[in-house]
């Protein structure tokens, strides 16, 4: 799926599928974090079960209005206490797929929100069903 910034001065996600997310035309295939402000790191986190409190005090550093919490390819939820740090910052926190969270990371960049993308990029299965 192709995406078209609103605003060009910011970090736009280009493009998006199964496994990868393109940002400022580079392929990851990888967790990213990307914000509105410019930032465009890698999240050191290669599964959901590996998340700790440190992934997201990570985030506040851009003091954003909000997060995006990309959980992969399903929506999961963390744990209340892995998100504290965040909360007590008064720092919202939406938690969807990796996809939708691409989505709305660029309509909400594209406003001039303070909004930062957190990124769980996971493997893709390749391996037919059956």
């Amino acid at each position: 799926m192709k995406f078209q910034p609103d605003r060009i001065d910011t970090l736009s996600i280009q493009a998006h599928g199964p496994g990868w997310v393109v940002v400022a035309g580079q392929r990851f295939e990888h967790s990213v974090v990307v914000s509105a402000s410019g930032r465009l790191q890698v999240w050191d986190c290669r599964a959901h079960a590996d998340l700790t409190a440190a992934h997201f005090d990570l985030l506040a550093e851009e003091e954003p209005e909000v997060v995006l919490f990309g959980s992969g390819q399903r929506l999961r939820f963390v744990a209340p206490a892995l998100l504290r740090g965040l909360i007590e910052r008064g720092i919202g926190v939406e938690t969807m797929d990796t996809m939708a969270a691409a989505r709305t990371y660029n309509i909400l960049a594209g406003e001039g929100r303070r909004v930062v993308a957190a990124l769980l990029i996971e493997p893709h299965d390749t391996t037919p069903a059956g």
